[in-house]
């Protein structure tokens, strides 16, 4: 029998790392008493990789390396470290364009709330995923959300494995066939399950503050520095639910996302329903900033 290609076994069972170690994803075991198991206790990163290049990683690894100190866990490796673990593994991926994850949780312990006496060595994973691009119809016809009230802890700034929020906004949007739930808190806008989100009116791109209720993406940044160079309008400020509804285009972004224009939120259309020339220059000059 012909043995079937090597880059099949390599899409089944990719290498990851572990503890100082890469090994076959079905291979690679945590203990039961990891504190991320139990707790949630620890903080994650997703990095975009575009022909084998990763996207920004100075900027993704700094919100991660951050998210470390706010929660007050040892961090193992300096930044030349980091970089080249993350490297190491996008090296091992069979795919010219990746997703690539890393988490460390402050390690294995007995099971008590407060941080151990004696810190644990800490356990870091990084595995990394295929990127696959939003199909065309997104582009061309945009997506649909749903919205629910922000029931997330205050803390949203800290990339934390703790999801479980996120996972209903996620379950919610999908239990109604849509791409992504829109949250609010207080009649605020704040952020997606797994995205930012943004509005356009007039002409000017506006955002979320930055501050606890949202997790600043990388994106968020790129989006700036993105409106400055196409000579489009910027502001950051609070956005109240009406003002989203009666937008002129709506947009989420994210690492997987990248761009993505939104036509209806609860059923009601967005401006006229269509994706917008905002979204379509973002979109572009996005794009052309991934090769660059």
């Amino acid at each position: 029998m012909k043995s079937p290609p090597a880059n099949i076994h390599a899409m089944d069972d990719p290498l990851v790392y572990l503890n100082g170690a890469m090994m076959p994803l079905s291979e690679a075991r945590i203990s039961v008493l990891d504190r991320g198991f139990i707790f949630g206790d620890g903080i994650y990163e997703v990095t975009p990789v575009y022909r084998r290049r990763l996207f920004r990683p100075e900027q993704h690894l700094a919100r991660f390396m951050r998210g470390m100190r706010a929660i007050d866990l040892q961090n193992p490796h300096d930044e030349a470290g980091w970089l080249g673990l993350m490297q190491q593994v996008v090296d091992a991926a069979p795919t010219e364009d990746q997703l690539l994850y890393m988490q460390i949780t402050r390690g294995v312990a007995r099971r008590t709330h407060a941080f151990p006496a004696q810190t644990p060595a800490p356990t870091v994973f990084l595995m990394s995923n295929p990127l696959l691009p939003p199909p065309p119809s997104v582009h061309e016809h945009g997506v649909a959300c749903v919205t629910m009230e922000d029931k997330r802890w205050l803390r949203c700034e800290i990339k934390s494995i703790s999801l479980l929020g996120n996972v209903l906004a996620a379950q919610n949007a999908a239990e109604q066939d849509a791409n992504e739930t829109i949250q609010f808190r207080d009649g605020y806008l704040t952020e997606g399950s797994a995205s930012n989100v943004w509005i356009v009116k007039d002409g000017a791109l506006i955002s979320p503050p930055r501050d606890n209720l949202i997790l600043e993406g990388i994106r968020y940044s790129l989006m700036e520095a993105l409106c400055a160079e196409q000579n489009i309008p910027f502001a950051a400020r609070r956005i109240a639910r009406n003002e989203v509804f009666h937008a002129d285009e709506v947009l989420l972004t994210s690492a997987s996302r990248e761009v993505m224009p939104v036509v209806t939120i609860d059923g009601e259309r967005v401006g006229n329903g269509k994706p917008g020339p905002i979204y379509r220059k973002l979109y572009a000059a996005y794009q052309r900033a991934k090769v660059a």
